[in-house]
């Protein structure tokens, strides 16, 4: 065994990475959950969503250049705050977020598939997990490589989605909306920052990434650019073409707005599930580095910072990540998993933006730097959306 991981990535395919996990994170998935809670105004949730994400993803380019490891999240609190079992707490925490989000991807893409293929729904997920696990062991190329194919057919699948969400007829809804729900609202926005999940992940390749210090904050903010921009153009569609009722309440939301426009929902089934393997895919790979990361911290999770010596993976790692993920979609609702890790990483982004404000008091050079009261405006942004969270759901 090595305890080296190989540098293989280029930008193009670190990009498509944090495309496709962002996509697949839930886009797919989550559209009719949002909708449910902000009604219309499901699209002003997904844009406040991404203003909560911006500020924290800029925080991240920078870190990475300051600190290219695999262990991303933990290093830099850790560096931060001078306290490593914080580091390890956090590197855990997401860990854990990686793995339950894995799984809600997981169990929406099975849900898609099951929609057109005749498969019991719990062998649907057993069968694509252990496939995903096979190709995360086999090597970082090969699995970065599915994932960018995978990625090149579920933006075409979301192309397909405004397309025919512009040529359906309009919703009632969408011609008399209801007031505003603002604590509704909020409790979207949360929930619709899981679809943003993925730009964080990109810092945990940084031991396989060539020249990170330039690669890691291309890729971070242009997969959040362009990722943005199409789940704008989704949601407005989606909302302009299906009833609310029918929206909130389905399993394959962007199906329905397809087959609104005269489309066949199998078609966009398929690429739905597609869409699923990658985010699940990308989320295991992110976890098992993280853990790689943590390894080398020594102590019980030493066990974790091995690689293997032909496929460069970190094996133990990542079938530990890939079981758990299929306990945990084989036991709890998508909106329950969805919750669970936007709240997860809304803490961890609170402790990583605080540990960027206090590296550029002691240490201001950096090789890609943000303005000083962008890591401010990330913490704050990331309290405010904990409380919406916690007040929406309480009311």
């Amino acid at each position: 065994m090595s305890d080296h991981l190989k540098r293989r990535i280029g930008p193009g395919l670190l990009t498509a990475y944090g495309v496709g996990v962002m996509v697949g994170a839930g886009i797919y998935v989550l559209v009719g959950t949002v909708a449910a809670e902000a009604g219309l105004y499901a699209p002003v949730a997904f844009l406040l969503a991404g203003l909560i994400a911006a500020p924290s993803a800029l925080s991240y380019a920078e870190l990475s250049t300051r600190i290219p490891e695999a262990a991303g999240e933990a290093a830099y609190v850790e560096a931060g705050t001078g306290s490593r079992v914080l580091g390890v707490l956090v590197g855990l925490a997401i860990v854990a977020g990686g793995t339950v989000s894995a799984a809600a991807v997981l169990r929406g893409g099975a849900g898609y598939l099951t929609s057109f293929v005749d498969v019991p729904f719990n062998a649907a997920i057993v069968g694509l997990g252990l496939a995903l696990i096979a190709i995360a062991l086999i090597g970082v190329l090969e699995s970065l490589a599915v994932a960018a194919l995978f990625t090149v057919i579920e933006v075409g699948g979301l192309a397909m989605v405004i397309w025919a969400g512009w040529h359906a007829p309009v919703s009632p809804d969408f011609i008399t909306p209801a007031a505003p729900y603002f604590p509704g609202i909020g409790v979207a926005a949360t929930l619709a920052f899981f679809a943003f999940i993925g730009f964080e992940d990109i810092v945990n390749m940084a031991e396989e990434v060539k020249r990170p210090e330039r690669t890691l904050p291309i890729a971070i903010i242009a997969s959040l650019i362009i990722t943005t921009l199409l789940y704008a153009g989704v949601t407005i569609t989606a909302v302009r073409a299906v009833p609310l009722e029918n929206l909130g309440g389905s399993e394959r939301p962007l199906a329905l707005v397809y087959e609104a426009g005269g489309g066949k929902g199998i078609v966009l089934s398929a690429i739905a599930a597609t869409a699923a393997l990658n985010g699940v895919l990308a989320q295991m790979v992110m976890a098992a580095r993280v853990l790689f990361g943590l390894g080398k911290r020594g102590g019980a999770l030493g066990v974790f910072h091995h690689a293997h010596p032909r496929f460069g993976t970190p094996v133990f790692a990542t079938l530990l990540i890939g079981a758990l993920v299929l306990i945990a979609a084989l036991s709890l609702p998508v909106s329950d998993l969805a919750g669970v890790t936007s709240t997860i990483l809304l803490v961890v982004f609170t402790l990583v933006n605080g540990a960027l404000i206090l590296l550029k008091r002691r240490s201001p050079k950096a090789p890609f730097r943000v303005a000083n009261w962008v890591p401010v405006v990330g913490l704050i942004f990331a309290v405010l959306a904990l409380l919406a969270f916690v007040l929406g759901g309480l009311s």
